[in-house]
């Protein structure tokens, strides 16, 4: 004769949930039927009713007695005998030979930590590995290169703070990352040193100050040093978080001293 045993909580789903953990049924193979789908009431205050269900307990299968015969009987005796003449020091050292790799060169922890994200994002993208003293560069080649640097290279900047954090996790010297996706660092460079030339002359035509508008640190950096050693203008960062202004001032003075 089946039994049966109610459940209830919020809505059905959580009902069947609560069952299936408490009587440890798979929900495939759970029998229930919907007693009440609850009610939420006014605004989830007032004349709220919760969800019942009734599950079909499954009956107990017959026990089943096996015979064993004399030759089973002899094997297990014979195993019983191998396994008690095992010294239990061996196969704890084999346990601990299983290898349990997780690698800590930093070249291979940030492909892998690379590779995984730009699966997640684009496919078939590859990446080659350079690296200058303290310093790695990933190379990334494939896949959809547009999708990958993102607006002013926002999303490739995010992949390379997290691939650094990754790598740097558990490490005592810090090891600095750098990830490019076909050429585009070098590109944006390029293309950031010209703007820089332009506005300084005009600034200094000018003698009015003119801002470049919301830029990473990487930029920015480009930036200064393109006119680090013009005596005319000076450069300053302005704003807060990630991306700011970069300001580009003229110099006081600096009319008069170059007559």
């Amino acid at each position: 004769m089946s039994h049966c045993v109610e459940f209830e909580d919020k809505n059905v789903e959580r009902a069947v949930k609560k069952a299936c953990e408490e009587l440890n049924i798979p929900r495939e193979k759970l029998k229930h039927d919907v007693i009440s789908y609850g009610s939420t009431g006014i605004f989830g205050l007032v004349g709220t009713k919760k969800a019942r269900i009734r599950v079909t307990l499954p009956e107990p299968s017959p026990k089943v007695v096996f015979e064993t015969s004399d030759e089973e009987k002899q094997n297990e005796r014979s195993y019983e005998q191998t396994v008690e003449g095992v010294d239990p020091k061996i196969e704890i050292s084999h346990d601990v030979g299983e290898d349990h790799s997780v690698t800590d060169d930093p070249q291979e922890l940030g492909r892998e930590a690379l590779q995984k994200i730009l699966d997640l994002i684009t496919t078939d993208a590859t990446i080659s590995i350079e690296e200058h003293s303290n310093r790695i560069v990933f190379n990334v080649r494939g896949g959809n290169s547009a999708v990958l640097i993102g607006k002013r290279g926002q999303t490739l900047e995010a992949m390379q703070y997290l691939v650094e954090k990754i790598v740097n996790k558990n490490r005592k010297g810090r090891v600095s990352i750098h990830i490019d996706v076909e050429g585009y660092l070098e590109k944006r460079r390029i293309s950031l040193q010209k703007l820089a030339v332009r506005m300084a002359e005009k600034v200094k035509t000018t003698e009015k100050p003119l801002a470049i508008g919301q830029m990473n640190a990487h930029d920015r950096r480009i930036v200064h040093i393109a006119l680090q050693d013009d005596n005319r203008v000076r450069t300053q960062s302005k704003g807060e978080g990630f991306l700011k202004k970069l300001v580009i001032f003229p110099r006081k003075n600096s009319s008069r001293k170059q007559q």
